[in-house]
């Protein structure tokens, strides 16, 4: 039965060409943002795990600053530490050749308060952004260490991230080498017991710089972890909300002629009721 009142036909094209524009437009706005999730009504649950998972990925960017302030701390202690050793080898050296009763004692021990406050200017220089590990004070406030934030850990989906530190010892250089209370080079026998002092002092430099390497390399490893983290991350986050452009772009050819099909059909349904006009002629 054909109707002049109720045209069945234009109806069905209708609903058709208005899901197919809807499939349209949506597909139109993941091509233009590249986001198939950009908001939560696209998807509620992807949605709020990239949201989170975005947050982390804040944060860890964070921390990859925090360790490189760590490692720049380290590195240049490190460096310190190691010219301390370099410079006590050189009074080893002294030391040694004031054994001999025929050498001129004075001078060498003039050698010796230089390469002492040397030694000294070192560990007061060693210092980045104020923090000094060869000294027995790191902070200038009380500190016997220093904190680097190395992460941030997370128990289950909504659980509160907890912040993890590595923690780097002061090695004290001020106290373990007070090169300020060394013997005076005035003869033989006490420039034994210089060589004696200084040797000792000539271990702790060695057992400080290599701790300070040690630390320097677990930065070093953290900050790597923590940069391939933050990349893993990102790759998640992207494969969850962004676009699969060949597929998109397939989907909207098509969804192009799905339109201009059902343009088509609703021209076709419209035109239907005109044909009742050739019963009544």
């Amino acid at each position: 039965m054909t109707s002049i009142l109720t045209n069945s036909g234009a109806m069905v094209a209708l609903q058709t060409l208005s899901s197919v524009n809807n499939s349209l437009e949506t597909t139109q706005s993941e091509v233009s943002t590249g986001k198939k999730v950009g908001s939560a009504k696209d998807n509620a649950a992807v949605w709020a795990i990239s949201k989170t998972m975005e947050s982390d990925i804040a944060g860890f960017t964070a921390i990859q600053d925090s360790l490189s302030v760590g490692e720049a701390t380290v590195a240049v202690a490190s460096a310190g530490a190691e010219q301390i050793v370099s410079v006590l080898k050189d009074m080893k050296e002294l030391a040694v050749s004031a054994q001999s009763e025929n050498v001129d004692h004075d001078t060498i021990d003039a050698d010796m308060l230089k390469k002492v406050a040397q030694i000294e200017s070192i560990i007061a220089a060693s210092q980045f952004n104020g923090a000094n590990l060869l000294a027995s004070d790191v902070d200038g406030a009380g500190g016997t260490s220093l904190g680097v934030l190395a992460s941030l850990d997370r128990v289950g989906p909504t659980g509160t991230p907890t912040p993890v530190e590595i923690t780097v010892d002061t090695v004290d250089f001020e106290s373990s080498i007070d090169v300020a209370s060394l013997t005076t080079i005035t003869d033989a026998d006490t420039a034994a017991t210089a060589l004696g002092e200084i040797e000792a002092y000539l271990q702790s430099a060695i057992s400080g710089a290599a701790q300070l390497g040690a630390d320097a390399s677990r930065l070093k490893d953290q900050g790597d972890f923590v940069s391939k983290l933050t990349d893993a991350m990102k790759l998640g986050v992207s494969a969850m909300t962004d676009t699969d452009m060949e597929s998109a772009s397939a989907r909207l050819k098509a969804l192009q002629t799905q339109q201009q099909l059902a343009i088509q059909s609703l021209s076709i349904a419209n035109s239907a009721p005109e044909t009742l006009q050739q019963l009544f002629r």
